[in-house]
């Protein structure tokens, strides 16, 4: 089997990923993460994500190398990670009674022992995220814990405060928290099919 390696540092898309079983190595790429803002949201996640896929598969060999990359946008305008606290307050306020969509694009590249890439494919996944009304004290609460100041749109619907502020959502949840592993799973089985193999499950374990 091929080793397989995240390029990414994020601890969220490692845990999910470890969640359906999948053993991999993490090795976050270092390439700039700028974009041409006239670029569609879409477009510009699967951009990112190949960017850093193919900056880990230069370097690496006999292998397949997944990147990521995950984008919070509201009313055609994207919402990067806070640069401060009232950044972070602001970005908040804005959500606040409103829809706003989360666009992860995944990047998969085949690399021989050569370092060579010999396939490579990109998708997207979007959802639509609505949150409630905000209570400006719990937004204060929130981004004084700091968890919001890693994370692209200033929140974690896996957190805790981030959790009640998502009123519902229209798509894949996993997306919204960074990858979305429905779309990877699908994906995997035509590019890599022998790689992804359905876990058996202990019986017993269970009982």
């Amino acid at each position: 089997m091929k080793q397989i390696i995240l390029a990414s540092a994020s601890p969220r898309r490692k845990k999910l990923l470890q969640q359906i079983k999948l053993s991999f190595d993490v090795r976050p790429s270092s390439v700039s993460e700028s974009y041409n803002p006239s670029l569609s949201p879409a477009k510009i996640v699967q951009q990112l994500a190949m960017r850093k896929a193919k900056d880990i598969a230069l370097q690496s060999r006999d292998a397949l190398v997944i990147g990521a990359d995950t984008i919070v946008v509201f009313r055609n305008q994207i919402l990067e990670k806070p640069v401060d606290s009232s950044d972070a307050e602001q970005m908040l306020q804005q959500l606040s009674g409103q829809t706003h969509q989360v666009f992860t694009g995944v990047a998969l590249c085949k690399v021989n022992t050569s370092h060579n890439i010999t396939e490579s494919t990109t998708f997207v996944e979007s959802t639509d995220v609505i949150f409630g009304d905000l209570n400006p004290r719990d937004i204060e609460a929130y981004v004084a814990g700091g968890s919001p100041m890693d994370k692209a749109g200033g929140y974690g619907i896996q957190d805790d405060f981030g959790a009640i502020f998502v009123r519902r959502i229209e798509g894949d949840y996993y997306n919204v928290v960074g990858f979305p592993l429905h779309s990877f799973y699908n994906m995997m089985k035509s590019f890599a099919p022998e790689i992804i193999r359905p876990q058996k499950i202990d019986k017993k374990a269970n009982e």
